[in-house]
């Protein structure tokens, strides 16, 4: 009778092991970080929301809350107020979103992109008839002058 090889306590480690090296490989180490800091930027941007543009909301169209609005079919009640008070939520933390966090980063981002080298040339003049001919061309292909 042979023994395995590996036996499971072995197994277990080596599997302990791929997952430790899994679990910091960088990218999943950095989707960690951003889902931690994007629940405490969604906290942030729902209360800014919540306590600054719904009440700016609310003084210049009147009504901050539509949740009281409802109708009925047949005994049932139908809550579209909540539904509304949801669409408008979302409305205001997505557009507080863009143009308090995507718009500036996009022009951040493009200040500090680093201008991109000119192509090198693939053409020049041929001196005697000013046409744009291949860089490795012996002969202008329009004038047959012999290029240097």
């Amino acid at each position: 009778m042979t023994r395995p090889i590996l036996t499971s306590g072995v197994l277990a480690v080596l599997k302990v092991k791929e997952f430790q090296k899994f679990l910091f490989r960088g990218n999943v180490v950095d989707l960690a970080v951003a889902v931690v800091i994007g629940a405490a930027f969604g906290s942030v941007v729902t209360a800014l929301v919540k306590d600054l543009i719904t009440p700016l909301v609310a003084a210049i169209f009147g009504k901050p809350d539509f949740s009281n609005l409802t109708f009925s079919v047949h005994h049932s009640q139908f809550l579209y107020g909540d539904f509304i008070n949801a669409i408008v939520g979302f409305v205001l933390v997505a557009g507080a979103i863009f143009y308090l966090i995507v718009v500036p980063m996009g022009a951040i981002t493009a200040r500090m992109a680093k201008p991109k080298p000119a192509a090198a040339p693939t053409t020049k003049g041929c001196p005697e008839c000013c046409s744009e001919i291949p860089l490795a061309a012996k002969r202008c292909m329009y004038c047959t002058s012999v290029q240097a």
